[in-house]
């Protein structure tokens, strides 16, 4: 077995090999934007006539979007708060509660962590159907005659790409990423091309074009924003998915690559509907001369294919936060590198969301319908990881308040824009997204409250270690040999499966150890700081193995380390013992009728913890509880 444990992020690999990976994974989805976001401008929803004010202004807005929310938002400013190494609403979320005690302070920012998170899944789903469908429905373009394959090759092709995730964002990167090197010098020739047809276009660059056309558009203009918007998304996957690949790559592939090739395209589609106003049914295929189309929508099948990657990726890991803070249940992981501790496949999460994508596109059938949907997923975890990231600078950046609430305030009156003008879409379809997303944050509010309910069950009836090792001394039971090892919660005192072990069979082993393992609120925990070991007498050991946020809770390989550590013994012959308790329903719960069955629903399907903790099957045995809650 590879030892994840050991692996420091990004520690084997060249910077280049993390730079190319990043193309492949985490750019896709903002780098093809392109294929939909000024199509979806000019939709007749908006009223927008493509003269030039119009079209300088939609290329000015796109163009200072970029630069304020992705290169300075996210690029330069959020992705340095990174809890250590990770990013992703739930790294700041925890990075963000280190500096608050106040019960009420802390709801408030879990409140906000989980709903963020909840629309990043929304996210999730939607993108890979917009990305792939947009990118079929060149096929129209190129003959109109092929209109009814779009559907069937849109589910074939994302099909493809959910059944290759179990090869993991290693080899998905490295088949990736010069993938996307293609894409994106295809998207900066075609929009150099154009350009230099009428480089006029270039005067769009200044941000008086922007507020002209509010000024002429108004209400309608507020409204394009949420066409606007879908030039930014996929920014907050790219914060996501910085534990795949860190954050430097991430910055220089934007700066020196993927920007400059972004704007290209995006001013040549301008200078396109400029010299022929028609061509805003399609401006990003109809940049191509004929004789390229047919290449440029098999390249864009792919590029989009790769878009939609980053939030599969970012899901992830966020994911494996959210079981390891105990926010969703135990869930199975796969670790997909040997090196990169951050790279990971989620089987239940990847056939959810293969799912819910294909449900999606058969449901909407056109990349302008999707259009209406997505949006408001991007918009609302943007504006709470601005909310988060504000309460990161004042406790640990030490910011003063009034700088931060003044440098944040802009990034925040930005996120507010656009997620009011998504919100007007929730009829037409930002429903969805929105629906998805109030689930999931009921599922993550209910076994967190379900969770700490039960542990305060557990804690009133659970029996005094100091009590039990008087018990055992006064009247010593039988000892028999080996080394008995007991899982248990770091909220008890004692196991209930030692407790029931000893009931039931009169028995202790020659060598009991009580193991608990606990999520610290940092991403990684090194090997010299896993372990803590406590000699409780009679042969009694208390061990806490510390893990971060985003480690499998691998027992074999941390108690390997435990011989240098006092006690001695053979992991390979010692007894695994865990504890699973069966929930019934009580009268007597804080959890009203539905959430008290949710809960209990859950519990039941969360991974079993021998498979979850990587427990050797033929060394392990699992001691059943009844609970009532």
């Amino acid at each position: 077995m590879p030892d994840y444990q050991q692996a420091q992020p990004h520690a084997k690999t060249s910077f280049a090999g993390l730079a190319l990976g990043a193309l492949g994974v985490v750019y896709g989805d903002v780098g093809t934007s392109p294929l939909y976001t000024i199509k979806e401008i000019f939709n007749q929803a908006y009223g927008l006539s493509p003269d030039k004010g119009t079209v300088f202004g939609a290329i000015s807005l796109i163009f200072w979007a970029l630069v304020m929310v992705v290169c300075l938002k996210y690029v330069i400013f959020v992705m340095r708060a990174d809890n250590r190494g990770e990013g992703g609403i739930m790294a700041l979320m925890a990075l963000a509660l280190r500096g608050r005690r106040k019960a009420g302070q802390r709801a408030i920012i879990v409140t906000l962590g989980l709903f963020g998170a909840a629309l990043f899944y929304g996210d999730g789903i939607i993108t890979p159907a917009i990305s792939v469908l947009s990118a079929i429905e060149g096929l129209e373009v190129a003959a109109p005659g092929l209109h009814h394959y779009v559907i069937p090759l849109t589910l074939t092709v994302l099909i493809g790409l959910f059944l290759f995730q179990s090869k993991g964002t290693d080899q998905v990167g490295k088949l990736f990423g010069p993938v996307m090197v293609v894409w994106f010098v295809c998207l900066a020739l075609l929009g150099i091309d154009s350009l230099m047809k009428s480089p006029g276009i270039l005067q769009a660059l200044h941000p008086k074009f922007g507020l002209d056309f509010f000024l002429k558009h108004q209400w309608h203009g507020f409204l394009a924003l949420g066409a606007v918007v879908l030039a930014l998304t996929g920014a907050e996957a790219l914060y996501a998915d910085m534990g795949h690949f860190g954050r430097r790559p991430i910055q220089f592939s934007w700066l020196l690559f993927v920007m400059p090739a972004l704007l290209l395209n995006y001013l040549g589609q301008g200078a396109l509907i400029l010299r022929d106003p028609e061509a805003i049914s399609n401006p990003f295929y109809l940049l191509a001369p004929e004789w390229a189309l047919y290449p440029l929508i098999a390249l864009s099948t792919a590029a989009t294919v790769i878009a939609s990657q980053a939030v599969i990726s970012g899901a992830f890991s966020i994911t494996r936060q959210a079981v390891q803070l105990d926010y969703i249940p135990r869930q199975r992981f796969i670790h997909t590198s040997s090196s990169e501790m951050g790279q990971i496949y989620a089987p239940v999460v990847n056939w959810f969301l293969l799912i819910a994508v294909l449900l999606l596109v058969v449901a909407f059938q056109t990349s302008s319908n999707l259009a209406s949907a997505y949006g408001f997923a991007v918009t609302g975890t943007m504006t709470v990881t601005t909310c988060l990231a504000f309460i990161v600078a004042l406790d640990v950046w030490k910011w003063k308040w009034q700088f931060a609430a003044l440098f944040l305030g802009v990034f925040l009156i930005i996120d507010l824009a656009f997620f009011g003008a998504t919100a007007m879409k929730i009829v037409d379809g930002g429903w969805f997204p929105l629906l998805i997303g109030s689930l999931l944050f009921m599922l993550m509010t209910t076994w967190r409250k379900g969770r700490k309910m039960l542990v305060n069950h557990l804690q009133r009836t659970a029996t005094s270690l100091t009590e039990f090792m008087n018990q055992i001394k006064a009247d010593p039971p039988i000892r028999v040999p080996g080394t008995a090892i007991f899982l248990y919660s770091r909220h008890l005192s004692l196991p209930y499966a030692l407790l029931q072990n000893l009931e039931y069979n009169k028995i202790l082993h020659d060598q009991v150890i009580l193991l608990t393992v606990v999520t610290q609120d940092i991403p990684y925990v090194p090997a010299k700081d896993r372990l803590e070991v406590e000699d409780l007498g009679q042969n009694f050991y208390r061990v806490t193995i510390n893990i971060g946020f985003t480690q499998s809770p691998d027992i074999l390989y941390a108690l390997g380390l435990i011989n240098n550590r006092g006690i001695r013994f053979k992991l390979h012959e010692a007894l695994f013992f865990t504890g699973r308790e069966t929930l019934i329903p009580s009268a007597n719960t804080a959890l009203n009728a539905w959430q008290e069955r949710l809960f209990i629903f859950m519990f039941r399907n969360a991974s079993n913890p021998i498979l979850y903790f990587s427990l050797p099957s033929n060394q392990s045995l699992e001691i059943g509880t009844l609970v009532e809650i």
